[in-house]
């Protein structure tokens, strides 16, 4: 039988091994020389959350699940019911099916079909590509419709720092602003400077310990390096962990500490890095006074993204 996190694609190259689930398109494990660099889940289980997916046609939350475009209102399902919120796009459940397949690489593909709530048809590829430096996850996304339609989307990979406790792992993100959220149902209010919303919290472009420090909030004003890569570092006390980078396509990423109300286990069991083409409920773009990287993609059009993950 099928496991239930959907067919198993297994990738192998130089000191590293990945799996990848066919639901959701999940990255599922992720190890270099048998450590995990990502948190990992069973094949034969249902997936933990949001844990590995690709996410799209939106990332993070659209507001009530409400938002207007071209001039029509639209309701989606608040699939975040906890806080009436519409989370992270319809793909994350979404069946994908092999394009091609080797020992080092898979692409798979899947369709947003047309809905109410979402009356475009997107042709969606990605591919996982493992060489001996990391894993690349590129994604293409093409508009098969007749009108243009809004879309974004990232990953939902928690990354490991090593074996101790998320508490004791270094964070290096080199962001100089954070949106402010509502505490309770973490809705977009407002765009900061890291610095001046709450240094000791969300300023983390000099590397320190997290501490016990809550984070899950959007960032943007990355610094790039001169090849225009920005990169988000998690480490343990030996100075080992895991890095993640991507391109000017993503000008926003969400860090999330991974913690579950009311101590719900496991808790804070690794840290979620999600470079994300479009901010928080980017698809209500005219509500803010800030650019939130919304992409409309004509008819015919594609927007491309990816990003790396790599040991320390």
């Amino acid at each position: 039988m099928t496991p239930l996190s959907g067919t198993q694609y297994t990738l192998e190259a130089g000191d590293y091994r990945a799996d990848i689930a066919s639901v959701g398109a999940s990255l599922r494990t992720l190890t270099f020389r048998g450590r995990d660099l990502v948190v990992p889940f069973q094949a034969d289980e249902v997936r933990p959350g949001s844990r590995g997916v690709l996410l799209a046609p939106w990332p993070n939350r659209v507001v009530d699940g409400k938002y207007s475009f071209d001039g029509v209102d639209y309701v989606l399902p608040l699939t975040e019911p906890a806080r009436q919120q519409a989370l992270h796009g319809f793909v994350m459940w979404q069946e994908f099916t092999p394009v091609a397949q080797s020992q080092t690489e898979v692409t798979l593909a899947t369709v947003i079909e047309p809905r109410r709530e979402y009356p475009w048809r997107i042709f969606l590829e990605t591919t996982f590509s493992l060489t001996a430096e990391g894993l690349t996850q590129s994604v293409r996304a093409s508009n098969l419709s007749a009108s243009a339609a809004p879309f974004g989307t990232g990953p939902h990979p928690y990354l490991v720092g090593g074996t101790s406790p998320l508490d004791e792992w270094t964070l290096e993100l080199p962001a100089s602003d954070v949106i402010e959220v509502t505490p309770d149902r973490l809705s977009p209010v407002a765009l900061h400077a890291a610095a001046d919303l709450d240094a000791e919290r969300f300023d983390w472009r000099e590397q320190r310990v997290l501490g016990e420090v809550k984070i899950d909030h959007a960032y943007t004003g990355l610094t790039r390096d001169a090849d225009g890569m920005a990169t988000v570092r998690v480490t343990d006390a030996s100075g080992s962990g895991v890095a993640m980078t991507w391109d000017a396509r993503c000008p926003w990423v969400q860090i999330h500490t991974a913690d579950l109300p009311n101590g719900r286990q496991p808790n804070r069991v690794g840290l979620a890095v999600e470079p994300m083409t479009c901010a928080p409920d980017a698809f209500n773009d005219a509500n803010y006074p800030f650019d939130t990287g919304l992409q409309v993609l004509q008819p015919g059009a594609s927007l491309d993204a990816g990003w790396t993950i790599t040991a320390i």
